[in-house]
């Protein structure tokens, strides 16, 4: 018997797609009840996606369900975009705490709160959110994560396709429009947590010398500007097409690392120039001191770094059974020449099947220790047998 199963079905009757895909992914486990289940929906009427989740869930009769709408959905070894459709992730957890939880936000004399977070645990070992874009702060609230959860964070945002108020969350028996929703596992989870952000460094890498909150005003003690013009001159033809389209700033995440490639940064967008003060404004706040990288992304710099990754993880386990996938929606066919890209590379580098998730405005996991939200990355939370030197590892 197999411990997970995908299914994925297109139709237009959503109701009738959830039911199939439901039916795919509880095969594999042989009549035995999962004990988490996972259901994303890709369709225009918020109504017929509410319809559908309440489907899936009645036919998995997991013991918890969650879920969200989204602008496309993944697996049975393929990415369907934009498409009414269903993908249904079962998972079969022997001995594994499942604690679900719905976030919201409520004003306070003292602003925003958010409430629903579940106390930790010591057996806690990883947690699973997804959240919508229009009513939940999710980049703060990853980041305080790292401190009130103290879990590796895996998810993604979630989307509605008539805008505020149109998404739709799982959870158990309930459908929501608004917040988050997610689940916390502990005890012998067996699960290891990693983002692919799709990058790779170009020119060298720079002290931050000057900063004044998310400005870079000097590198290297040049005014930045300067030297992202001084940098741009010595690339090839073509990275300084990649750069022109959307050049990206790595944060390194180890100061003390004596060399920093691929992999070893955060990566985070150009917001803009502030051409007035030779300043670069980057989506963070870089802290004079701190060492940066210039960083372009292509299909075949993303493709690199995702099968890497894969390497890695495959190193950490001595079997691999099943994954959750949370893939940026500016990945799949707008990205590589399929949809079908990141799903089919993990289930060649990891050697499963077992693999679902949907296509994100916004990917949640850990860098450099810390849970981060992310864009054009595809984040993943891979389970298995944990090799016995890695059972303490991120997610163990």
């Amino acid at each position: 018997m197999a411990r997970f199963g995908d299914g994925l079905a297109v139709d237009a009757d959503l109701v009738r797609a959830a039911e199939a895909a439901a039916i795919a992914a509880r095969t594999p486990l042989r009549g035995v009840r999962p004990d988490l289940a996972c259901v994303f929906v890709c369709g225009s009427d918020p109504d017929q996606v509410e319809a559908a989740m309440h489907r899936a869930a009645s036919v998995l009769r997991a013991r918890t369900v969650i879920g969200c709408s989204a602008s496309g959905v993944i697996g049975a070894a393929q990415g369907v975009e934009a498409t009414s459709s269903v993908s249904v992730w079962a998972a079969v957890l022997p001995g594994v705490r499942v604690r679900a939880f719905h976030l919201e936000v409520i004003r306070t004399p003292n602003g925003m709160a958010i409430l629903g977070l579940p106390e930790g645990e010591d057996a806690d070992e990883v947690a699973v959110l997804v959240a919508d874009p229009y009513s939940f702060p999710a980049d703060g609230f990853v980041e305080q994560a790292n401190d009130a959860l103290a879990l590796p964070l895996v998810g993604g945002m979630a989307t509605g396709t008539r805008g505020p108020g149109s998404t739709r969350l799982l959870i158990d028996g309930r459908v929501v429009d608004r917040g988050a929703v997610g689940v916390v596992l502990g005890g012998p989870v067996g699960a290891q947590a990693m983002v692919s952000q799709g990058c790779r460094p170009v020119g060298p890498a720079m002290t931050v010398t000057a900063s004044e909150g998310n400005l870079l005003l000097e590198l290297a003690g040049t005014p930045a500007i300067q030297k992202l013009e001084q940098i741009m001159s010595t690339l090839s033809t073509d990275d300084q097409a990649l750069a022109s389209a959307g050049l990206q700033v790595g944060v390194a995440m180890d100061e003390y690392a004596e060399e920093h490639e691929r992999g070893d940064f955060l990566v985070r967008g150009i917001l803009g120039l502030d051409k007035a003060r030779d300043a670069i404004a980057i989506g963070d706040v870089v802290p004079v001191g701190r060492t940066v990288r210039f960083q372009v992304r292509d299909a075949a710099s993303a493709d690199d770094d995702l099968r890497a990754m894969l390497i890695s993880l495959r190193r950490e386990f001595t079997a691999v059974e099943g994954a959750l996938l949370f893939s940026c929606n500016g990945r799949g066919s707008n990205l590589f020449t399929s949809a079908d890209h990141d799903v089919l590379a993990m289930r060649q580098g990891l050697s499963t099947s077992g693999i679902a998730g949907f296509f994100a405005s916004g990917e949640i996991g850990p860098v450099g220790g810390r849970n981060h939200l992310h864009g054009f990355s595809a984040s993943v939370l891979v389970f298995g047998s944990p090799r016995p030197d890695n059972e303490d590892g991120d997610g163990g």
